[in-house]
């Protein structure tokens, strides 16, 4: 799209006494972005007017409107669900000086540029390219949005670089991606059935670059979420080797380059060195006919990211990043790192909760009854196709702060240690990508929606809310008995319980129980998780490392992402290849121990290999999207915030702390007696009083991004 001049002369007008029309932001092929205010809540929005579908006959107008309106409340239900996803605030028809009634949608307002502008910039100054994984990082939340709109049956039909809008702070920070002009493909389409395309000159509903076989010839079959993974595959390959995936200079050349079998579009294909099994992976996403390929992004990408993280060469940079530091000194700057682990499968499940005890068991197992923006904030343009809007640098900043001690450090696992004959240990992911201490992963922050909204969420999970955080650093693993003894030893924290302690605790809980607390067995248990220490145990120890707790809201988006995942795997149910929760093997662990407190029965059939907690990382399949292993189900873990309800605010709260005083401390992400699937969702909310030293209670550390060198 180009800016400046006003092709429709609404530049000072009002439309809908809503919205004052301010000025052009952007023009393309159908449509014109214009910036402007919303006269009452004084706040800056997007209007995208479809000039070219204006002529649509007279009687075929409200038909269209129609459409949009289907569509916009499409985009907002979508966008509800992820905040990867630009809102749509409302949408009309108007008329125009020249007496057209033209359809409208009017969109949140993004500050930043199109990935398409970013890349175009790059590519003219050389710059360094990214790697499969940094890849992967980018459009990590485009692929989850897509994946949420394809279980609901919805394909975008235009995924490109110019529709994925790249937040960036008043810094230039990148803070973030968006994905644009959802629904708009199938409105065109629509409105080429009524011909407009017959006057309007030939406008595609979709991009002939980064088109499907069946996009440019129905022969091929039908278009649907199967288009979005061609289109993204593209995307993918344009990013790492800087080159437009499709050869050709007019739609003829492009249709034959994007359904010629002879010659794929791959990373590899454009030059980028991939493992075979990354590169299959590829190949199937870009077959020719529609039923060869991944049905979902859900499923294409899962298994990307699955097999680009143990591909050694997607980390290398390519020939031409090398050129470039050789030439120039230039060091690379990249995008947020947020390395998924996740199964081969779609995205599998990895974390559960523990089934919490009875009125006399721990208080802290037991769930709830069911009863100025900061450097970065949207502030600015959902100029869907717009690019080059406000354009800033990509320069990035990050808080410094204290290494981990390496005396305490996480050290990585060797999944081949004697530990436990049945352990199932994950080898230990390199997910710093240089910003954080050993041992932890690297979370980009950003802008997500807090809680649930869900008519079956526990009350303390409402009401879904905007919050934006600024990036950090968080244990993969949670902390375990072998890193916590290295802390007590040293004299620097005190020692992990060998009893549990809660107000009420009976005799008989204290029998049940006290054998559970991983320090009376610190050799047999080294890799388990530390637990039976009560939160200033658990606060101290991280201050000790340089660290903190997380906050509520950090925990939340570690273990979701910035799409709304049902669990921190995806949306596959529990089971004992996910996490750690109760199967069958804690069912009869219960019935042998007359444990009546944490519920009846089981979360799931079969057997999860442990009957209290597991080594950490036991169940790699069911990392979080930025590859935080167990963070559901294990031990509940402990948060820095205090417990209260949640306030809706029109602005997104901004690196939230909780109250500032409160009785209890929030805990999340459930344990290993767990019987409630609700239990591990990320959404969910526990509390426990802060001086409780429970069985089921563990925790794990955050910490500011380290100083850049």
């Amino acid at each position: 799209m180009t800016t400046g001049r006003d092709p429709l002369g609404i530049v000072g007008s009002t439309i809908a006494d809503k919205y004052a029309i301010e000025s052009v932001v952007g023009t393309g092929g159908f449509a014109v972005v214009y910036r402007a205010t919303h006269v009452l809540w004084k706040r800056p929005v997007a209007v995208k007017v479809f000039n070219a579908l204006a002529d649509v006959a007279e009687d075929q107008r409200q038909a269209l409107l129609n459409d949009f309106i289907q569509e916009g409340a499409l985009l907002a239900e979508l966008s509800e669900r992820s905040a990867a996803i630009c809102q749509a605030r409302d949408v009309g028809m108007l008329t125009s000086p020249r007496g057209l009634a033209i359809p409208y949608m009017v969109l949140e307002w993004l500050e930043g540029r199109s990935l398409e502008t970013v890349l175009e910039a790059e590519r003219a100054r050389s710059a360094p390219l990214r790697s499969l994984v940094d890849a992967i990082h980018l459009l990590d939340p485009i692929a989850d949005a897509l994946a949420l709109a394809h279980k609901k049956g919805i394909a975008h039909r235009d995924v490109k670089p110019a529709n994925v809008f790249v937040l960036e702070d008043a810094s230039g920070a990148t803070t973030g991606v968006k994905l644009l002009d959802f629904g708009i493909a199938k409105v065109v389409q629509d409105a080429q059935k009524m011909g407009f395309g017959k006057t309007a000159g030939h406008i595609t509903s979709f991009t002939p670059l980064y088109g499907a076989p069946e996009q440019f010839n129905r022969s091929f079959g039908a278009t649907g979420p199967w288009t979005d993974v061609f289109a993204l595959a593209l995307v993918v390959g344009e990013v790492v080797s800087g080159r437009e995936p499709l050869a050709g200079d007019d739609l003829v050349q492009l249709a034959f380059a994007s359904g010629n079998p002879a010659s794929r579009p791959t990373p590899r294909a454009l030059g980028v060195a991939t493992s075979d099994d990354v590169e299959a992976v590829f190949l199937q996403a870009l077959a020719v006919k529609p039923e060869d390929r991944f049905q979902s992004v859900g499923d294409f990408w899962s298994l990307l990211r699955e097999r680009v993280l143990v591909d050694p060469a997607a980390r290398r940079t390519s020939s031409r990043d090398v050129a470039s530091r050789a030439t120039t000194g230039t060091e690379e700057t990249l995008l947020p790192e947020q390395v998924a682990k996740a199964s081969a499968t779609p995205l599998s499940p990895a974390s559960v909760r523990v089934a919490p005890p009875s009125s006399e068991a721990a208080p802290s197992a037991r769930p709830k009854s069911r009863v100025p923006l900061v450097a970065g904030a949207i502030a600015a343009i959902a100029a869907l196709g717009v690019a080059g809007v406000l354009v800033a640098n990509r320069s990035t900043s990050t808080a410094p702060s204290t290494p981990i001690a390496s005396a305490v450090a996480l050290t990585p696992l060797d999944a081949s240690a004697p530990l436990d004959a049945s352990a199932r240990l994950a080898p230990m992911p390199d997910m710093s990508g240089g910003k954080c201490p050993p041992g932890m992963a690297y979370i980009p922050g950003g802008l997500f929606f807090m809680g649930s909204d869900d008519r079956k969420a526990d009350k303390g999970e409402k009401p879904a809310h905007q919050v934006r955080l600024s990036p950090y650093c968080l244990d993969v693993f949670e902390v375990t008995v072998e890193a916590y003894k290295q802390c007590s030893d040293s004299g620097a924290c005190l020692r992990a319980g060998k009893q549990n302690n809660w107000n009420g605790i009976t005799q008989a809980q204290h029998d049940r129980y006290d054998p559970l607390c991983n320090e009376n067995e610190p050799v047999a248990r080294a890799k388990h998780p530390v637990n039976c220490v009560d939160w200033d145990q658990a606060n101290a120890f991280c201050k000790e490392r340089g660290g903190r707790l997380p906050t509520e809201a950090e925990w939340e988006l570690a273990a979701r992402g910035p799409g709304q995942r049902l669990y921190p795997w995806g949306d596959e149910h529990p089971n004992g290849k996910l996490l750690n929760a109760c199967g069958s093997e804690c069912a009869a662990w219960k019935k042998e121990h007359r444990d009546t407190d944490n519920g009846e029965g089981s979360m799931y059939e079969g057997d999860d290999g442990w009957a209290t907690t597991a080594p950490v990382g036991s169940y790699p399949d069911g990392g979080s999207p930025y590859g935080v292993m167990d963070i559901a189900g294990n031990v509940w873990e402990w948060t820095a915030d205090w417990h209260g309800a949640y306030t809706k605010t029109k602005e997104p709260a901004v690196d939230p702390t909780g109250p500032a005083t409160g009785k209890t401390r929030v805990v999340r992400g459930g344990s290993w007696n767990g019987v409630d699937k609700a239990w591990v969702k990320p959404a969910y909310r526990n509390d426990a009083a802060p001086e409780n030293r429970v069985y089921a209670y563990g925790f794990r550390c955050a910490s500011a991004p380290l100083a850049k060198p």
